[in-house]
Parts: structure tokens; C-alpha cells; sequence
């Protein structure tokens, strides 16, 4: 039986159990599929949805934003919690403008925040605290970001980061690419400092949700 239970199985039943979302979300994660586009998923993003709302989150703080998926979901929580803001961070002025007219179509756009700069040098410049920072820049930089997030993210707030499996590297010894040594080096980190409580969630491609004391 134990062959049954295979990555690609469990994450297919994990997706299976989010529930009926809006046609727009779906939009966008077909856009991902043909473009070959990396967001974070329906079970993942359902997940963030959920522990925003379990924590009746009101600012949140992207690092890293494509074309609005997460914010969508974070936006979404929000919302829901009677208002707040979503900051949305993305190099790209296109990428940005994509982002918006999809949270326009899902009624967000008024929720979030658009930022058109480098994403920890803009949280560094963003009054803070936040109950939320989410984390998927590039990974080699991922262990800089953490003193910025743990100033800026409020005590009690979660930190959000994706890709922690990085689709299977960090188990390849021989691995030694900038990315994959930034993704060993920042989950060392985190879960070596007392200031944090860890959990490793391995959906998709893996997602840590940090808990700052």
C-alpha cells in the first residue's frame, strides 16, 4: 500500500479538498499551467487564505508577488476580516499591471498596495509592523530577507516562505547552486533561533510557516 502514497497522489488530493473558488482564481492558474508560470497553487493558497482569516489578519506583506495569485488569496482574507492592505511587490511594471486588472475582475484591487521595486528594500522602507509576510523571492537571497522580515513582522504575525522542499534539491548533496545553498542556509536559520516556532508544511513544493514569539 505504500506505493499509493506518492507525491504527485497527495498533492492532487490535497487540491482536490480546496473548495469551489472564484472563476478569475481559476483564470489565473490556467495562465500558470500554459505559460509554465510558478505560483503557489490552489492548496496553498487556501492554506495562506486560512491562516490569515485564523488570525484575523489586516496588513500583509508580499516579497515577491507575480501576477497577483497570493495576493488574490491574501486579499481575499482580508476582505473578509473587515479591510486592511496587501502589499503586492514585482520587479516587472507588466507583471504588476497584470496583477491588478485580475484583483479588479475579484473585486480586491481597492485592498492592495502595488509596489514596482525590489521586495525586501521596499518592506525595509514600509512602516510596519505586519501581521503577515510572505515570502517567494529568488532563494539565494532568501537568508538576507530574514533579520528585515523579523523586524518588520509584529510578535505573534506569521512568515509565510515557499518552495522550502525546492522541488527536491535540497535532498542532491551534490547541489551547491547559490539557490538551493540560500534555501539550506535560511531554514537553518529559522529554525535554530529561539525567537521562531517552525513547521515545515510539504505541500507542493513545500511551505514553512514560522510562528515570531
Amino acid at each position: 500500500m505504500d506505493d499509493l502514497l506518492t507525491y504527485q497522489a497527495t498533492q492532487n488530493y490535497l487540491a482536490s479538498l480546496v473548495p469551489p473558488r472564484e472563476q478569475e482564481l481559476r483564470v489565473m492558474e490556467d495562465y500558470a499551467e500554459k505559460n509554465d508560470f510558478p505560483i503557489i497553487g490552489p492548496a496553498c493558497g487556501y492554506y495562506c487564505y486560512q491562516l490569515a482569516r485564523m488570525i484575523n489578519a489586516k496588513s500583509i506583506f508580499e516579497l515577491g508577488s507575480g501576477y497577483g495569485y497570493s495576493t488574490a488569496w491574501f486579499a481575499k482574507a482580508v476582505g473578509e476580516n473587515n479591510g486592511g492592505v496587501v502589499h503586492h511587490t514585482v520587479w516587472d511594471e507588466e507583471m504588476s499591471k497584470l496583477a491588478r486588472r485580475h484583483l479588479v475582475k475579484l473585486g480586491s484591487a481597492a485592498l492592495v498596495q502595488f509596489h514596482v521595486a525590489e521586495a525586501v528594500e521596499t518592506l525595509r522602507q514600509t512602516d510596519g509592523p505586519f501581521d503577515i509576510i510572505f515570502n517567494d523571492i529568488d532563494k539565494q537571497a532568501y537568508p538576507e530577507s530574514l533579520p528585515v522580515i523579523k523586524e518588520k513582522l509584529r510578535s505573534g504575525g506569521l512568515l509565510i516562505i515557499d518552495n522550502m522542499l525546492w522541488h527536491g534539491r535540497i535532498f542532491d548533496e551534490t547541489d551547491v547552486s547559490p539557490a538551493t545553498k540560500g534555501v539550506h542556509e535560511f531554514t537553518r536559520q529559522i529554525t535554530t533561533d529561539k525567537d521562531w516556532i517552525v513547521s515545515l508544511a510539504p505541500m507542493r513544493d513545500g511551505m514553512i510557516v514560522a510562528y515570531k514569539k
